[in-house]
């Protein structure tokens, strides 16, 4: 099938390369020329596992073509991918600027019958918005359906989310559309929905809206945790082997960051809102993962008894592990607390460090976690990827000034960390009746 995706961010690149991969002719179009020749010459905008080889490997094939000729990919293509950026407002309402330059776009090269495929996230209504906006600005007397596809891509996993998704979602104005769609995904064999177009917009909204509430949900209890003297990777435990609840996304920990949990449980709060219905539930969420950070940040400050001239190691940068995005990340906000409390920061991630040279400037860059812990007060952990798991621990110990470790993912175990001689706090870890006499 021929196909273009308009936006090569994080969705339409991965969109975009799996199409390919999987036997489609595809054209990635945007209007950043630095990107297009980027691509066009292997130099990947992002970091994605296993991303690079499948781009290289489809571009080669002559699979996967880059430019910036919207009229071009629009004319060659019978299903067209809206993929670009839809950040937030101020006020938390989405920006669909890009999405209406888009949908203006298309109507002027629109040649004969085409599939228009929503695929950013966008708010309730935008498929009759984007619609509306192709139909005005068409130049000939041709026909077009707008479909919603929401994606379910993990950063860090994404391929694999593409290629095995627990479900694909079409929101389509009638079954021959929908087809067109069950076809293009019919050899992954995964589940699919077929619903109306608003129907669809709202599912990704739910989805995101009720895992940030899990996660939120899971933080509050946390806290309470901390102050009875429970541990809360048993609470969460026992939760989880409830069918009912099940164990994902009841880690608790430093709280959600990234594109899509904030700004998306943002964006539904303002459309609940602007439809005149009450959004208490959602804000709530959002006043528990605001208040992550700082209350970690407080903690380091409660047990160093200040941090102003002392040394932190940081560990982690990304919002999360197998990504080099800093968007909305934790470490931004807990660097920027310690910062103002007069510490000194040394930091290392394995992907991040040039992203977070742009909202970070000011901090030490290490080549390694023992480089950045070479003399720290203490190790704080902010991102838990996996080689921060298998760290030589007695080399950090002997390493550090101090061997106190602050762990925001509860990647470790207390017990094995104060067998080592660390003075060990993680999240929701409370202290024991039975040990209090012994602090």
């Amino acid at each position: 099938m021929n196909i273009s995706v308009v936006g090569v961010g994080y969705v339409g690149l991965v969109t975009g390369a799996v199409f390919a991969d999987l036997g489609n002719d595809v054209i990635c179009v945007d209007v950043d020329e630095a990107k297009i020749e980027g691509l066009n010459n292997s130099v990947m905008p992002i970091y994605e596992p296993g991303l690079e080889e499948m781009i290289e490997h489809n571009a080669r094939d002559k699979r996967l073509v880059f430019t910036t000729d919207i009229k071009f990919a629009v004319e060659q293509s019978q299903v067209i991918f809206i993929a670009v950026g839809t950040p937030p407002q101020q006020n938390g309402e989405t920006d669909l600027s890009y999405v209406t330059q888009v949908a203006e776009d298309i109507g002027k090269h629109i040649n004969d019958y085409k599939v228009i495929v929503n695929k950013s996230t966008v708010p309730v209504m935008t498929g009759d918005l984007v619609a509306d906006i192709i139909e005005k600005s068409k130049r000939r007397a041709v026909e077009f359906d707008v479909v919603s596809n929401p994606e379910f891509l993990r950063e860090g996993s994404a391929i694999h989310d593409t290629l095995v998704p627990d479900r694909i979602v079409i929101g389509a104005p009638n079954k021959n559309v929908a087809m067109i769609l069950l076809e293009l995904y019919a050899q992954l064999e995964r589940p699919m929905l077929i619903t109306d177009v608003r129907s669809a917009e709202m599912i990704k909204y739910a989805s995101n809206a009720f895992l940030a509430t899990k996660i939120s949900f899971i933080n509050f209890i946390a806290n309470l945790c901390e102050k009875v003297g429970a541990d809360v990777t048993q609470v969460a435990k026992g939760m989880g082997y409830d069918s009912r609840i099940g164990p994902e996304f009841l880690q608790a920990g430093l709280g959600f960051g990234g594109s899509c949990f904030p700004k998306d449980v943002e964006s539904l709060i303002h459309t609940t809102e602007r439809f005149g219905c009450s959004a208490d539930i959602l804000k709530a969420v959002m006043k528990v993962n605001r208040y992550r950070a700082r209350h970690f940040a407080e903690l380091i400050e409660e047990k160093l008894q200040g941090v102003s001239g002392k040394t932190l190691g940081i560990l982690g940068l990304s919002f999360k592990p197998n990504t080099d995005d800093m968007r909305d990340a934790k470490s931004i906000e807990i660097i920027k607390a310690l910062l103002d409390k007069g510490a000194a920061i040394k930091a290392y991630d394995p992907v991040s460090i040039d992203n977070s040279r742009k909202v970070l400037p000011q901090i030490t860059y290490c080549d390694s976690s023992y480089e950045a812990l070479e003399g720290a007060d203490a190790m704080v952990l902010v991102t838990e990827w996996r080689e921060f798991k298998s760290l030589n621990m007695e080399k950090v110990k002997q390493s550090m000034k101090r061997p106190i470790i602050f762990d925001g993912r509860n990647l470790y175990s207390q017990e094995r960390k104060e067998k080592k001689g660390f003075s060990y706090y993680s999240i929701g870890l409370g202290t024991p009746p039975s040990r209090e006499h012994n602090l």
